[in-house]
């Protein structure tokens, strides 16, 4: 190197020289090159997998700031500055961060989980520990859910992820489920046919699987009598409305009487 280029070079400015200032840009300009290379492999990679695209975007995001950290690190080094006290002054940092969030951190790691298994999706009815509704939205800490009622409820994934998730979308079809209690008086083949009947009438009655009509169970005063049948999911509720109605509507047609208690009152004359 010429004279004039050394001394240009050991220029310095306290314990930094020009030259080592070069060699830490020159580094830098590796480091983020490297960065973005590895980044661009990472994403092709994840693009392969079948984990969904928040997960990708999160797992990205972490692995971006871990590669910008060591960047730092690297850096820092070449410039001279002691490493080991800044690695320390971050462990410090990085623990009583962790201290202070660490309920957001639980529903950040159950929210990768829930992302990651997919009990559910958005658009999905479910019920969870939280409470139930329609999922609005999936984020990385909380699950926004719409209820019957026009309410938007946030419940923390933390809670989704350790509660049992009841998914009432996920399968095409609903069983609708009804029991009534009818007289002893009423022949059972009369009870069995109004109900077989009201279920062939509800809008969305699908005949496979076949609609069961059945004596659940005989009590004191009462036979009780089952009725199930199977509806597209989308028609659940109305199909389950719609069938509760039409029973009494047709027992009260064909003369079937449905049974409740009753209270007798006797009064005795004392005369």
């Amino acid at each position: 190197m010429p004279a004039d280029l050394t001394s240009i070079a050991n220029v310095a400015i306290g314990q930094l020289t020009l030259g080592g200032l070069f060699a830490a840009i020159i580094t830098l300009v590796v480091c983020l090159l490297i960065t973005r290379i590895v980044m661009r492999f990472l994403s092709r990679l994840l693009g392969k997998t079948r984990l969904d695209a928040q997960v990708k975007k999160y797992v990205l995001g972490a692995l971006k700031f871990l590669l910008y950290t060591l960047t730092a690190l690297i850096v820092a080094d070449s410039l001279g500055i002691p490493v080991t006290s800044l690695v320390a002054l971050l462990s410090v940092v990085s623990l009583a961060l962790s201290l202070a969030v660490q309920d957001v951190l639980a529903n950040v790691a159950s929210g990768l989980v829930v992302l990651t298994t997919k009990p559910f999706h958005v658009g999905d009815y479910v019920e969870t520990s939280g409470g139930e509704g329609t999922v609005c939205e999936i984020s990385l800490t909380h699950t926004l859910l719409d209820t019957v009622g026009g309410q938007r409820v946030l419940v923390p994934n933390s809670t989704v992820a350790a509660g049992t998730i009841t998914n009432y979308s996920a399968l095409k079809n609903r069983r609708v489920a009804h029991i009534v209690t009818v007289s002893y008086d009423t022949p059972t083949g009369e009870v069995l046919s109004a109900l077989l009947s009201v279920a062939e009438h509800t809008e969305g009655f699908l005949s496979d699987p076949e609609p069961l009509a059945a004596v659940e169970a005989y009590g004191e005063s009462s036979i009780q009598y089952v009725l199930r049948f199977w509806v597209p999911s989308e028609v659940y509720w109305d199909a389950h409305y719609q069938s509760l109605s039409a029973i009494r509507t047709v027992f009260a047609e064909r003369g079937i009487k449905m049974t409740y208690n009753h209270l007798n009152v006797h009064i005795v004359d004392e005369k």
